[in-house]
């Protein structure tokens, strides 16, 4: 729907551009600014079914829509974007999106409420009374909210909450009578919902243009919005309405263990304080540590109900502090903090709330409040450090110089493939001049692995944090007042292989930022990236040449017959290894990540003392399996447990990682007589194992082959490999559109 509106006035007038993509549909809407009066007229409307493809028209369908009212990039002052509840990765589609438009404009980011924005559509339809959203929330649940409809507007009646639609469904026939009932959630919950209310018309099922537009006009009138005000509405601190924590966190408090924990706290390796949620089995000793502790029946119901929260401090698996709140009708109540009385712990406090305060948020909380104070904003106990609380590494080799012609093209390249969200700067002469990584290790450690809802979040959240640290260093190294999207050549991010949702919030933000300043749009093959990582440290490398891929997803060896030009000569059957060091780790109680604590353990072990298998040592090809592998060391530990046998951890350590190194050397060395090349080279996480490098060496140097290795700095994942990548494809004119996705897979060997 298109409004008729004044040609003059128009060409001077600034625009709000709305989206929303929690739902099946891409909800598109651009007003016109009127700050005088505080009103938002609608200029453009749409509706468009995206049935799972949002990530590949939203982009596509925004810049349709302002060709067609005639409006340029430049005119746009706010972003609006529903902020959910509703379908995880559709709202983190649309914010991403959202983020990456107005984080590359300079203007502010304005998030709305998705079921706010339902109501107001059917307000401005004429819809009058009270009456229930119900947004379909998977799981068999639904994200129900009251809305009175008055001539004079809508007023919520409700917070955000999520229930089961059955439960939900009873509770709203049996309360106030209800005029009528909205949302997505009467799709697959029609009949539930009909004994409550009659159903509005689909069409206000879901979002639309206009209603994200009327509730931008609403807050702005309650003095909630400012759509001129940048400054306020950071894109880094507008964030999705979850109103639940990930399921790896609600089982985490919740599942007591048949088996004592080896490690309780399970934190990062070399940390003196480690912080986690209350699970069950601490319990005794947060009663022994506080006198005045609410009790063993408050503590335990805090491990079985979703809203009440306890978060701990540990030093050397001993509690030092714990903070205890709940949540309900989107506050955060403090109901307990302590702390040991020592000058080291002063800051273990701050820290606690911020961790609980960060579960309250996810759980849909606004507001906090202690005894004795008025309710105050979340973000100011939040300790928000612009990177969601993530550890932010600053490398690269730093470069000064002017952007004089001879260092173009300049290219920023992002990477948030599993969890960690990076940004780099090289320039034309493929120099890293900014590299920046935010680290997730912490918020996965005690899980002993990556999980990937907890991934996509932390990445939605460090996103714009870690490009304005990027920007920063980039414009110290230029020797320049400050650098922006507008002094970049081109944006690149890496479109797969990883975990979906975590590249889905990458290349969305990659996407609206390449299109608000209007840069040529380049997707990397990750993989491709842990390649060129070794032209980091050795720049003349030059294929032909085999690589060895090692890291948590990923064990291959492939032909690098030029760049662009690959042959996979041979994959893992199952588990990578990455994730076998990780699981070994796991089984031997030493944390996450597994690489560097099993390297650290072998290295005063005995790798003979116990004969582990050397899988497919001799199957004739290059093919490999940590399968067996990695059920041989566990099958070990058991049975040493169950003799009663202390295990000797430096020695199994030893052991495994042998094993691991002599299969995977000789089969590089089968590559590379099959191939005939004199170079090879190591890419991924594992390429920083000292014994897989020195074992490298010795055989290259035995064979008469060029090694390369890639620094340890970038062995991880970070922005810089792929920005080299990036800077060959812009110099062949390899772009992408913007209907590109996000993908899990993807072969190497395809022509780009």
């Amino acid at each position: 729907m298109t409004l008729a509106c004044d040609d003059a006035a128009l060409s001077a007038a600034r625009y709000a551009l709305a989206f929303d993509t929690a739902n099946e549909v891409i909800a598109l809407g651009i007003g016109v600014l009127d700050a005088q009066n505080q009103v938002v007229t609608c200029l453009y409307s749409e509706t468009i079914e995206a049935h799972r493809a949002s990530n590949t028209q939203l982009i596509p369908r925004v810049d349709q829509a302002l060709a067609q009212c005639g409006i340029s990039r430049d005119q746009i002052a706010c972003v609006v974007c529903g902020r959910g509840p509703g379908s995880f990765t559709g709202v983190r589609i649309a914010l991403a999106t959202a983020k990456g438009v107005a984080h590359a404009l300079g203007v502010a980011l304005v998030g709305v409420s998705t079921l706010e924005a339902i109501a107001w559509g059917a307000w401005q339809a004429g819809t009058r009374g009270t009456g229930v959203v119900v947004a379909d929330a998977m799981r068999k649940e639904v994200y129900p909210v009251r809305f009175t409809l008055t001539d004079g507007g809508v007023e919520r009646q409700d917070a955000d909450t999520v229930v089961k639609a059955a439960v939900a469904s009873e509770q709203l026939a049996a309360g106030q009578a209800l005029d009528f009932v909205a949302g997505d959630g009467l799709r697959k919950y029609g009949e539930l919902f009909e004994q409550c209310a009659p159903a509005l018309d689909q069409e206000f099922w879901t979002a639309s243009g206009q209603g994200l537009l009327l509730t931008l006009q609403a807050a702005w009138a309650a003095g909630k919005a400012d759509p001129f005000d940048a400054e306020r509405h950071n894109p880094s601190f507008t964030l999705p309405v979850y109103t639940r924590l990930s399921d790896a966190e609600e089982n985490e408090r919740m599942v007591l263990p048949k088996r004592p924990a080896k490690n309780l706290t399970t934190g990062v390796q070399g940390e003196s304080i480690v912080y986690k949620p209350l699970d069950a089995r601490a319990i005794d000793s947060v009663l022994a540590v506080d006198a005045a502790a609410p009790g063993r029946e408050a503590l335990e119901a805090a491990t079985t109900c979703k809203t009440n929260l306890v978060w701990l401090a540990y030093e050397d698996d001993a509690p030092v502090g714990y903070v205890m709140g709940s949540v309900a009708v989107g506050v955060l109540t403090i109901e307990r903090v302590f702390t040991l009385e020592q000058q080291a712990y002063a800051l273990v406090e701050s820290e606690l709330l911020a961790r609980m305060a960060s579960d309250a948020r996810d759980l849909g909380a606004v507001e906090y409040v202690r005894e004795g104070q008025d309710p105050q904003a979340l973000e100011g106990l939040l300790n928000n450090r612009d990177v969601a609380g993530m550890e932010l590494r600053l490398g690269g080799e730093m470069i000064s110089a002017s952007i004089a012609p001879e260092a173009r093209p300049l290219i920023l390249a992002l990477e948030s493939s599993c969890d960690e969200t990076a940004a780099a700067i090289v320039n034309g002469k493929g120099e890293i001049i900014a590299n920046v990584v935010a680290s997730q290790i912490d918020f996965h450690s005690r899980f002993g692995g990556v999980v990937p809802e907890i991934a996509s979040r932390k990445h939605i959240e460090a996103i714009c944090g870690v490009c304005d640290a990027v920007f920063e260093q980039a414009a110290e190294a230029l020797e320049i007042p400050q650098m922006t999207w507008v002094d970049l050549d081109s944006v690149a991010v890496t479109y797969a292989p990883g975990l979906v949702g975590a590249l889905v919030v990458g290349v969305a933000f990659a996407k609206g930022a390449a299109w608000a300043a209007d840069k040529p749009f380049i997707g990397v093959n990750h993989l491709e990236g842990h390649l060129y990582a070794n032209k980091i440290g050795s720049p003349d490398l030059q294929p032909p040449l085999v690589a060895s891929l090692v890291s948590g997803g990923n064990t291959m060896l492939v032909h690098v017959k030029d760049w662009g030009n690959y042959v996979t000569l041979g994959t893992t059957l199952d588990d990578a290894v990455g994730e076998a060091f990780d699981k070994v780790a796991k089984a031997l109680g030493l944390g996450y990540p597994g690489g560097p604590a099993i390297s650290a353990y072998a290295a005063k072990g005995n790798p003979k003392a116990i004969a582990f298998p050397r899988a497919m040592m001799h199957s004739g090809d290059l093919q490999f399996s940590l399968s067996g592998l990695k059920t041989a060391v566990i099958t070990y530990i058991h049975q040493e447990e169950d003799a009663g046998r202390e295990l000797n951890l430096p020695d199994i350590a030893a052991s495994f990682q042998a094993a691991v190194v002599d299969v995977q050397v000789a089969k590089a060395k089968t590559a590379l007589e099959m191939t005939g090349a004199k170079e090879f080279c190591l890419g991924g996480g594992v390429a920083a194992n000292p014994a897989l490098r020195e074992a490298y060496r010795k055989m290259c140097g035995k064979m008469g082959v060029r090694l390369t290795l890639p620094p340890m700095s970038v062995c991880g994942d970070n922005g810089a490999m792929i920005g080299l990548v990036a800077l060959d494809r812009y110099k062949q004119g390899k772009f992408f559109d913007f209907t590109c996705d996000a993908l899990a897979h993807t072969n190497l060997d395809e022509p780009y």
